[in-house]
């Protein structure tokens, strides 16, 4: 009940294309992701690559590896197209999508 009225007013306008199926609107939170890895030795870093957040609701089908993403340019970001790294379940009805950029 709180999660899709704070993503209309927060949520950029992105256009999904999974790899099977139509293409279809849907919001996001659009950000700057940090992860972890680790390296040989046990040496931990972190990095950050391009999310986005959404609503599994808002997605026929849950969203997968290798489904693009094309997020409209705001005053905040640039946007572009991007593609689906990994799905990372929120367990509260959303997902972040840690994406590749492709291209505009």
């Amino acid at each position: 009940m709180v999660n899709g009225p704070v993503m209309a007013v927060f949520g950029d306008q992105a256009r999904y294309q999974p790899m099977a199926g139509a293409a279809f609107d849907i919001q996001g939170t659009f950000h700057e992701a940090y992860k972890s890895l680790d390296l040989t030795g046990g040496m931990g870093v972190t990095t950050e690559m391009p999310a986005l957040g959404v609503l599994l609701s808002d997605f026929p089908m849950p969203p997968k590896q290798k489904d693009r993403v094309a997020i409209k340019s705001t005053a905040l970001h640039g946007g572009g197209t991007f593609v689906v790294k990994e799905v990372q379940l929120s367990g509260i009805g959303g997902a972040l999508l840690l994406l590749n950029y492709v291209g505009e």
